[in-house]
């Protein structure tokens, strides 16, 4: 799940990243608004971690920016300011959850994989699509009930195909959000990747669709 945090404390900005990170998520970094702005709106996301009090834009006119822009990804706000007019005004400007500073990073983890779950149309933790269930909280997967083992990466393939809708997702696609946007867009990757996951979990689990990308069977 490729992740935006902009945050421009950098002992927070590495504490957090490395939580993030732990929990599957692919993180990219900006420390100022104005990077965060042109990052979140040339880039796609699954959700952004954005702080409110940036040097050269703040974080509530980035927001603003983006849902301008129509830039719809999740972004859950974090700020210094706890008052609840502080929270009015983010979720105002179109921010989907507010974190006030010092907050656990526990619960920060729980919230991003809460809003990416919403997002995805999912409302618990656990999703099952045909013979495949996917935990997020414990970031396990089971083929008809029985655990399998796999990388991190086989995992986070997986889990961004479980919260497409259902729609059919281009290998390009997969391959900016499992390796980022400066690796480039590697497709002979993502066939290799999908090969050992099905070697793995079955051939039938996800689905080819010539032309188009890949969907799990059943979604």
């Amino acid at each position: 799940m490729r992740t935006l945090l902009v945050e421009d404390d950098a002992d927070i900005a590495d504490d957090v990243a490395r939580a993030l990170t732990a929990a599957g998520c692919l993180v990219e970094r900006a420390a100022d608004g104005e990077t965060a702005w042109f990052l979140g709106d040339t880039e796609d996301y699954a959700v952004v971690v954005l702080d409110l009090g940036l040097p050269r834009l703040d974080g509530l006119s980035v927001l603003k920016r983006w849902r301008a822009a129509g830039r719809a990804f999740p972004v859950l706000i974090l700020s210094a300011r706890g008052a609840w007019t502080e929270k009015v005004d983010g979720i105002e400007a179109g921010a989907d959850d507010y974190l006030a500073k010092p907050f656990e990073i526990g619960e920060l983890v729980a919230r991003v994989r809460a809003l990416v779950r919403r997002a995805g149309g999912h409302a618990s933790s656990v999703v099952t699509i045909g013979r495949l269930t996917l935990d997020t909280a414990r970031m396990s997967v089971a083929i008809d009930g029985a655990p399998q083992k796999l990388s991190p990466l086989e995992y986070r393939l997986l889990d961004y195909l479980a919260h497409q809708h259902g729609r059919t997702v281009p290998a390009g696609e997969l391959a900016e959000h499992l390796h980022g946007a400066e690796d480039g867009v590697d497709v002979n990757a993502i066939e290799a990747l999908i090969a050992r996951l099905r070697r793995k979990i079955g051939r039938d689990v996800i689905e080819t669709r010539r032309g188009f990308g890949y969907a799990l069977s059943g979604a």
